[in-house]
């Protein structure tokens, strides 16, 4: 599933090919993904000219002086540019093309993907309203973890991405940040230390970071004849290793599940 930094490098690789262009033509080939697609979208597009790109959590947010567009990947979504008339494969569900020729597409095999219009007011609308904090900006700070946590008998894990809590730590790179904190994941929230709330956010931030960082030298990828976005690769300490000896400790990783997602921590290192 794309995670923040995957979605961050997608912001990043298609930003050039069509910030200040106008919009030509939008095609919907599949009128419903995990909600369904305004049918009005190519007549509330055409001619406009896109303003901006940003980023709130994992949704990809289009701005123009008529509204915002949002787009979210879903579990297996990916934006790529393409060059007008590219021809479409069976996953390829919708097409926003520019005045410069060029075009972005949303794949999505899976469908829980998303294509909406959020209007003049984009930050109201039920999926942005209620987000918590991104975890890369100065909000995000161990004392306002701290505050929000206490008397919480859940998890750290599920804490961590409760999206109201903070926004845009996925399953990866929580169960990542939560080994490099040697902080054990079914620990309660509650009964976690303002210090080791420091060197959580300290960890979280550095690992998303990299992450972005990483994803950055490859964004040549999203005008690819394999029409592949420019995801990086980076080598994981934790998820993905069950039954693979821990990196600090050498003792064997173990798996978990916890609202039904994989975790995968070191019982010696992390307490």
């Amino acid at each position: 599933m794309p995670e923040l930094p995957e979605v961050e490098t997608s912001l990043r690789g298609i930003s050039p090919h069509i910030k200040n262009q106008i919009v030509t033509q939008v095609t919907i080939r599949r009128p419903k993904l995990r909600w369904p697609i305004p049918s009005d979208l190519p007549e509330l597009l055409d001619q406009q000219e896109l303003k901006s790109l940003s980023r709130r959590a994992k949704y990809l947010l289009l701005h123009f002086d008529t509204g915002t567009l949002l787009i979210h990947l879903g579990m297996s979504g990916s934006l790529r540019v393409i060059t007008e008339n590219t021809p479409a494969a069976k996953h390829d569900h919708v097409d926003i093309a520019f005045a410069n020729k060029k075009a972005i597409r949303l794949t999505d095999p899976r469908r829980f993907g998303a294509v909406l219009w959020l209007g003049k007011n984009p930050f109201e609308h039920s999926l942005l309203s209620k987000l918590g904090p991104e975890p890369l900006s100065d909000s995000l700070t161990g004392k306002y973890l701290y505050e929000k946590s206490r008397n919480k008998k859940v998890n750290i894990k599920q804490f961590l991405m409760n999206q109201c809590i903070v926004t845009g730590i996925g399953n990866i790179y929580c169960t990542e940040a939560l080994f490099y904190a040697s902080i054990r994941p079914t620990r309660a929230a509650g009964n976690i230390s303002l210090k080791r709330y420091q060197t959580l956010v300290t960890h979280i931030k550095i690992i998303l970071q990299t992450a972005i960082d990483q994803g950055g030298t490859s964004l040549r990828d999203f005008v690819g004849s394999d029409g592949k976005p420019g995801y990086f690769k980076q080598e994981l300490s934790t998820y993905g290793r069950s039954g693979l000896p821990c990196q600090q400790c050498q003792q064997t990783l173990i798996e978990i599940k916890q609202a039904n997602r994989t975790t995968v921590y070191c019982k010696h290192c992390q307490t």
